[in-house]
Formats: C-alpha cells, structure tokens, sequence
C-alpha cells in the first residue's frame, strides 16, 4: 500500500489572496475564488486553501519547511520583500541555522539553507 499527500491545506481568512502570494514563492499561478483557491507545486502537489471564520489564533503546530537552490539568506531576502514578516531569526554567524517566517495571515514557516550550503 502506497500513500502519498495529495495537498497540504491552509485555513484562510483571503483564500484567494493567500493563495497568490503563496504561489509566488514557487513561481505558479494560483487559481480559485472568494471560498477556496489552490496552486500546484513542481512536484505536482497541491497547495490548497480554504476559507473559515476564525482568525489564526496560535502557534502553527506543522509548518513547512522551505529550502531553494539559492543561498538561504538570498531566499530569506526575496521572500520577507514579498510581504513575510521575520517571525525568528536562527541563522548562525557561521552559516548554519533557518528563518522562520510568517505569510501575510501569520503562518509561520521556515527557510532552511540550500542544498549547496549544506555540503550534499
């Protein structure tokens, strides 16, 4: 038996809104309306969100974790500039360490360095 994440599913406040800012971190195209929007990864997942009452009231209990074939600080800059906010800097003098950000309705999530800062 084989099972696989078919989509990972934000609450939302602005699915619509949510949903394109999202989506440009992964250069896509969001598509949806005032109830529910989606984009879809390159590797073919869904990122889907939905609409509901409650505003986002605690710390996120799964995040996720975000790592780009540029250098991670490069990816921290180019995504805080399209509207994310530094929620906890761990980034060591070093170079190791992650970001973690929050989206424009304050799902925080994290930039982790790139595969190259890694060393494999």
């Amino acid at each position: 038996m084989t099972t696989i994440i078919r989509n990972v599913a934000f609450d939302a406040a602005d699915p619509g809104a949510l949903a394109r800012w999202w989506a440009q971190i992964f250069d896509s195209e969001a598509d949806g309306d005032d109830h529910a929007a989606a984009f879809d990864l390159p590797s073919g997942q869904t990122v889907y969100f939905q609409r509901v009452p409650e505003p986002k009231a605690v710390k996120n209990r799964l995040h996720l974790c975000l790592q780009s074939d540029t250098p991670r600080d490069v990816e921290v800059d180019r995504i805080t500039a399209l509207g994310a906010t530094m929620v906890a800097d761990h980034r060591i003098a070093d170079g190791t360490g992650w970001a973690v950000l929050a989206d424009p309705e304050g799902n925080e999530f994290c930039v982790l360095r790139s595969q190259a800062e890694r060393g494999f």
